[in-house]
């Protein structure tokens, strides 16, 4: 039987089975007109998590058919390497970046809200072909744990979230896409991704529990929802998610290739 070789770096061996990790493998080639974006995602391996490929120590993009004997090196994004020169597998991203979150990422959903991420976050009626048409067409990040969402072809953006611990994830989305300098707190609404501005306590004052009226005097208010803020007791467990984001700005550790 034809067979291509394959290896896969760093992270990107967590979809792997145990065999196949951190190690070459043989790969059957049946048909010499299947694309490398094909093996590599029949391998459990979405085609969003990939930077670079190396075939036979040539870059190559998505298109590439595997022919047999082929030496295949699949890698991660990655921050410590300059990869223009090498062949790009979709268009740069531009800062800042936007999120498109599926129904099962809520609270990271108000993480990054939290932050000022422009964030989408999809509702259970929203199916996963309309969640890939939505992050193609506004081109946005699509998160989600859910492997075979970012294996559609019209995806080009995405990340398959490891945990289910939302401030795991949270700080797994800001090293993977180097957000720390876009962390912009108290910009958007928690409730809708709207944009928030200061205002003047007496045009909202009616809206008001008497308590918030007499102990608060700084209010922000969402532009798209109506959504009043202020700095009352959720406040400080709030600004703690901030500073937790922070320090993972400064404690980011480098894609090793292993």
């Amino acid at each position: 039987m034809d067979t291509a070789q394959f290896r896969f770096y760093a992270d990107l061996n967590d979809f792997l089975p145990p065999a196949q990790r951190q190690r070459p493998f043989r790969q059957p080639v049946y048909d010499e007109r299947q694309s490398v974006k094909h093996h590599i995602e029949s391998l459990g391996v979405p085609h969003t998590e990939v930077e670079v490929i190396l075939v036979n120590g040539r870059s190559v993009d998505f298109n590439y058919l595997v022919q047999a004997g082929d030496q295949v090196s699949v890698y991660p994004p990655f921050h410590a390497i300059d990869v223009s020169p090498l062949a790009a597998l979709r268009p740069s991203l531009t800062p800042p970046h936007r999120f498109l979150l599926d129904n099962h990422l809520g609270k990271l959903a108000r993480y990054l809200r939290l932050l000022g991420l422009d964030t989408l976050y999809a509702a259970n009626h929203v199916d996963d072909a309309e969640l890939a048409r939505i992050a193609h067409e506004e081109e946005r990040i699509l998160l989600t744990r859910d492997r075979g969402l970012l294996k559609r072809g019209n995806v080009v953006y995405g990340y398959c979230l490891r945990t289910r611990d939302s401030m795991g994830q949270l700080t797994a989305v800001l090293h993977r896409f180097q957000l720390h300098d876009e962390i912009n707190p108290w910009t958007r609404c928690l409730r809708c991704n709207g944009l928030l501005r200061p205002v003047e306590k007496e045009t909202i004052l009616h809206r008001l529990e008497p308590k918030t009226k007499r102990y608060f005097d700084e209010f922000r208010l969402c532009e798209s929802c109506g959504q009043i803020y202020w700095q009352g007791s959720h406040f400080a467990r709030l600004q703690r998610i901030v500073d937790k984001a922070y320090d993972a700005g400064d404690s980011h550790r480098q894609t090793t290739f292993v």
